[in-house]
């Protein structure tokens, strides 16, 4: 199985913050407005019939309708500082320097929360390698650029999934509670898979899993989010906990470890639908 290429951008700050449970909207949000800045060559400044929108990576990002996108945050609920990852999939891991001067802009000119607080305490790695120090970047053709693949290594037939953010799975038209099971999360992940690297639409799993669920402790969280462009409150509720399983297939054990990676679910760029898997 070849490997799908991703970056992984990994921000770092020490400072605690009194901020909200929830970081994923305010994360994206700022970052979308720095990431315009950084693109944008439009002089109107909008995307309606912009002429450049097809190749303009904030309209890939934050406007394209009915796409799976290419990068998703990476957060922790109730994290009292500044610091979250993201991940780029596919050809978005091109527009890394684009992302790396969207997050520096984000954090010195911009300003983060209500009060647009700005902070120059953080260093950012890119693959587990530091490419700003807090003070300047270093230089590109001094780091490894090349993309990291999710290739997996090892298998384990019995695993624990950890789901640490909400996982919101819709199923026959509505969203699943404690009712997940570990065939919902897999067909989520290939869906994923195929529209992310091969621009493919899937519906069904490819093949038939072998597993047996021995323990589920889930529970349904409630979350919610403001949105200042749509000025209103929204829910981004959904499950987490963890489910024990045994004896899983190795096909199935690689889209789990997949979907460490490219996260599970809708709002994955907001930082929901993450999991963690653990060998037991």
């Amino acid at each position: 199985m070849v490997g799908m290429k991703y970056h992984y951008i990994e921000i770092g700050t020490q400072t605690p913050k009194n901020h909200s449970y929830f970081t994923g909207s305010m994360f994206r949000g700022a970052l979308g407005y720095a990431l315009k800045k950084v693109v944008c060559i439009n002089p109107t400044y909008l995307c309606d019939n912009c002429f450049a929108k097809e190749n303009c990576l904030f309209y890939q990002f934050y406007e394209e309708k009915n796409v799976t996108h290419r990068y998703r945050l990476d957060i922790e609920l109730g994290k009292k500082d500044y610091s979250f990852g993201l991940y780029l999939f596919s050809e978005a891991t091109e527009k890394l320097p684009y992302l790396l001067s969207a997050i520096h802009q984000m954090f010195t000119i911009q300003g983060l929360g209500r009060d647009k607080e700005k902070v120059t305490d953080f260093t950012i790695k890119v693959d587990g390698q530091e490419v700003y120090d807090g003070k300047e970047f270093r230089r590109f053709d001094s780091i490894e650029q090349k993309p990291k693949e999710s290739k997996v290594d090892n298998f384990c037939p019995n695993i624990k999934i950890k789901l640490k953010t909400p996982l919101r799975i819709k199923k026959n038209n509505r969203f699943l509670r404690d009712d997940v099971d570990i065939e919902d999360i897999l067909r989520s992940i290939y869906q994923r898979e195929q529209e992310i690297f091969y621009g493919e639409k899937a519906f069904k799993l490819a093949y038939e899993p072998s597993y047996i669920t021995t323990l589920k402790m889930l529970k349904y969280q409630e979350l919610v989010r403001k949105s200042n462009r749509q000025k209103t409150k929204m829910n981004m509720d959904g499950v987490v906990g963890e489910i024990a399983v045994m004896g899983i297939d190795e096909q199935s054990y690689r889209l789990l470890k997949l979907g460490e990676i490219i996260g599970v679910g809708k709002q994955t760029v907001m930082g929901l639908g993450k999991i963690e898997v653990e060998d037991l």
